[in-house]
């Protein structure tokens, strides 16, 4: 069977062999796995490279909660140790912001907050709590379809004019179960590959392309349907057809709450003297 999936946890699943991975569990308001590949050699096996893969499942991310709070602030937990202590960061949105289960990156850099020019711009009166505040920048260059430029290049060209110290990529994933479509969020410390869980392979972004850190924020938001008949069956197709990818119903809803949380998230990564509070109102 051919599984598409961006998420480390289902290879893993997949992959009878762990030489050399690690998992380890805990979480509060999301179930969480944190997924250690000692070494590319043993990351062979899952096709992932060595690193920190960390998946937060939960509910519907379409459903409104009264525990959004508490899962913000958790998502900020797991990503802030992934990230340089000072210096400026970069984030960046990936995909097609005119296709809806693609808009997930350009959606959650709008509630993003960019920072790195409030020293230069506001009056000094307000210098001490700009001090507070890391510099960050904020990106949505689209695709390549729609610029002719890849988002690796695009990039690229930003980091080397600002010089951040890390960047936190957002893009949405594919997964192979049903149960994580919409409900779970991953973080790996080895980059992102846009468009990998749906075979529309382009330049990955690594730290090895950018000589910084690079973070891949996303949520599942396809599945492939060669991929849900085979498991609802158990076998693989006997007649070959074309594969489609599949969406929830919900998926506007869906796009507009993970944007959200991703967005609060990463802003009380960025910026942990900030309340949850303090970072709506600067979201609204």
């Amino acid at each position: 069977m051919q599984y598409r999936t961006d998420l480390a946890l289902e290879t893993l699943a997949r992959t009878p062999v762990h030489s050399g991975i690690t998992e380890h569990r805990r979480g509060t308001h999301f179930r969480i796995t944190e997924i250690r590949v000692a070494d590319d050699a043993s990351g062979r096996a899952i096709g992932k490279p060595q690193g920190k893969y960390i998946t937060l499942e939960g509910q519907s991310l379409s459903r409104f909660t009264d525990n959004f709070e508490n899962m913000a602030h958790e998502l900020a937990a797991e990503l802030r140790p992934l990230l340089p202590e000072d210096g400026c960061v970069l984030v960046a949105g990936l995909g097609n912001q005119d296709i809806t289960p693609d808009a997930l990156g350009p959606r959650t850099m709008a509630g993003v907050l960019a920072t790195r020019h409030l020293r230069q711009e506001l009056n000094a009166e307000n210098e001490a709590f700009l001090r507070e505040l890391r510099p960050v920048s904020v990106i949505a260059g689209g695709v390549l379809g729609q610029t002719g430029i890849e988002s690796a290049e695009l990039l690229k060209a930003v980091t080397d004019a600002i010089a951040p110290c890390a960047v936190i990529a957002v893009d949405a994933l594919a997964c192979s179960s049903l149960d994580r479509l919409g409900t779970t969020v991953q973080i790996a410390d080895t980059g992102i590959a846009p468009g990998s869980g749906v075979a529309n392979h382009r330049c990955a972004l690594t730290q090895a392309y950018f000589g910084i850190p690079v973070i891949g924020v996303g949520v599942p938001t396809v599945i492939g349907m060669h991929t849900i008949a085979e498991d609802l069956t158990g076998h693989p197709l006997k007649v070959p057809r074309p594969d489609m990818m599949v969406t929830p119903r919900d998926v506007d809803r869906l796009i507009a709450q993970a944007a959200h949380l991703l967005a609060c998230g990463i802003n009380l990564a960025l910026h942990p003297q900030m309340g949850y509070g303090d970072v709506c109102t600067l979201m609204a």
